[in-house]
């Protein structure tokens, strides 16, 4: 070989790695009660570290699903055909009870395990999330209607996945989608214009077009459609008792910016068999309740794609030589790899304290429910902003290496904006924030009084909740502020959990950089008296 071509001062593949070795996910596992589930989360860790894995991850966005829409002889079939990697991760997170084991179970902390080990499995591929985050949400909405759920149920909660069109009750696992949205309408689902027309035996048949279907392969949809009472939430099977196909079809799959591996897909609905679930007329206020599910996975998957980043920023800076030292020993470097870390570990103690307020909430702590209500739409606006700056930043400190789609960082920044978008997008979450606080003032005395024992601990974080409060007592015009009130409820709750439960240099950086008001947003202005050393060391990847 040319001595030219010797490859040397290049950063080594991150693999063989527990990617469960995460300091503030682990410290966040126990303290909401599910320390339980640490072993088991460490072994899914070491699977995700691992270099099939990585390769599974990219075979499956590398070959993307297709549609086929009619077989040999031209029956109309609408089948959706996926990389075998696919499968294997899917299966693998289905086996772990990513999806909607944890309803199954009556074990304190079953929802906390839950969304560590779906924290830990989204940081080897995206995608696949998808139809799991939308059969784990789809248990509380479906539990309105009791018959339905008794029938389905113990097939959602399977840790068997059972891929393929035959009639639910034939098969050993289910999974659930989502087709609510309408080109006319998007967030605004009372615009909805589908059709329910009653039929036999309760059931009732829908007509019309969905925009946006989540899981298009899945087994059952949760729909909206007019019925004559009102917007009402129905239960679709795609394929019928008797092995039909009900009447829907795919009208093809989005061609769209990331989540490649994923597929979604315009579904028109031509007179479809459906089952109305909860309340006729009250759709709305039964698909609450799986979107408060999906809205935690979105920050649960932002948490997921920070800390996934962060860990091949730090990897690679440790190995990479320039100007006469490792990258990671150069100042400016140190200030950017910990203020990325910081960002990292404020959402993942933030989605951890949600997904103890969302285990203990469905157990039935009334306050907690209040906190969650609330606590969650803030979080859903906030991190899941923060992840496309984030990704961006830890690929730039790849340089170009991290722009080549071998890193894998390409993939993780054009991931990254989706769960902002997903279950409505910035201006909607903020003006849910809102809704939340006016018909649930609980909410906001939950909110405050998860701020107030960390207060006194730090003047720059009084300082911030005092301005809070004025902001909260101040409604003029609060619709145009949303944004800026939303992001300093955010801020001031992160900050709160930092100082109560993470190590000092974490806590006084965060609140030094986040709400002091001296520096500036851009990833890297933390102030000199910041201990970076002690941040980067907390969040090195531990390799085998």
């Amino acid at each position: 070989m040319p001595p030219t071509h010797e490859v040397f001062n290049q950063a080594s593949p991150l693999e063989d790695y527990d990617v469960a070795a995460d300091a503030a996910l682990t410290e966040g596992l126990e303290r909401e009660g599910a320390g339980w589930a640490d072993a088991e989360l460490h072994e899914l860790g070491r699977i995700a570290g691992t270099a099939r894995a990585r390769t599974w991850g990219e075979q499956a966005n590398t070959n993307e699903p297709v549609l086929r829409t009619h077989d040999r002889y031209g029956n109309r079939i609408d089948e959706v055909d996926f990389h075998p990697a696919w499968h294997v991760l899917t299966d693998i997170a289905i086996s772990y009870g990513l999806h909607a084991a944890p309803w199954a179970e009556d074990r304190a902390g079953a929802h906390v395990a839950r969304a560590a080990k779906f924290y830990v499995w989204s940081q080897v591929e995206s995608g696949h999330g998808c139809p799991i985050s939308m059969t784990y949400a789809a248990i509380p909405a479906l539990r309105h209607s009791p018959d339905l759920a008794a029938r389905y149920e113990p097939l959602l909660t399977s840790c068997t996945y059972d891929f393929g069109l035959r009639p639910p009750q034939s098969k050993q696992g289910l999974l659930a989608g989502m087709s609510m949205t309408e080109k006319q309408g998007g967030s605004d689902v009372r615009a909805n214009t589908t059709r329910a027309v009653p039929a036999s035996a309760g059931a009732h048949l829908l007509t019309g077009h969905k925009w946006f279907t989540s899981a298009p392969m899945g087994d059952l949809f949760l729909t909206l459609a007019q019925a004559p009472e009102g917007l009402t939430c129905f239960l679709v099977p795609r394929v019928l008792a008797d092995g039909s196909r009900n009447a829907l079809v795919i009208q093809r799959l989005k061609d769209k910016l990331g989540n490649r591996s994923n597929a979604s897909a315009e579904l028109e609905y031509d007179g479809a068999l459906a089952w109305p679930v909860g309340e006729p007329g009250r759709g709305v206020r039964t698909i609450i309740e799986m979107v408060n599910g999906t809205r935690l996975d979105c920050v649960i998957g932002s948490a997921a794609g920070m800390r996934a980043g962060l860990l091949q920023a730090v990897h690679h800076a440790a190995e990479r030589r320039a100007f006469g030292k490792p990258l990671i020993e150069q100042p400016l470097m140190r200030n950017v790899l910990a203020d990325l870390a910081l960002e990292s570990e404020a959402a993942t103690t933030l989605m951890m304290r949600l997904a103890g307020a969302a285990d203990r909430a469905i157990r039935g702590d009334s306050a907690e429910a209040a906190f969650r209500r609330l606590a969650v739409a803030i979080g859903k606006f906030w991190v899941t902003k923060r992840l496309p700056a984030h990704a961006a930043e830890t690929l730039e400190c790849l340089g170009g290496n991290g722009y080549v789609e071998e890193s894998g960082m390409p993939r993780l920044f054009r991931d990254s904006p989706l769960n902002s978008i997903w279950e409505g997008s910035g201006n909607v979450a903020a003006l849910d924030v809102l809704r939340a606080m006016a018909r649930q003032p609980e909410g906001v005395e939950a909110f405050l009084a998860e701020l107030a024992p960390a207060e006194g601990a730090d003047a720059r974080f009084d300082a911030a909740v005092k301005r809070l409060h004025a902001e909260l007592a101040d409604l003029a015009e609060i619709e145009f502020r949303a944004r800026g009130l939303v992001e300093l409820m955010a801020l001031t709750l992160q900050a709160a959990l930092l100082i109560r439960y993470s190590p000092t240099p974490v806590a006084d950086a965060f609140v030094a950089s986040r709400l002091n008001g001296d520096w500036g947003r851009v990833f890297g202005t933390l102030p000199p008296t910041v201990d970076t050393a002690a941040i980067i060391d907390r969040n090195r990847p531990q390799t085998a």
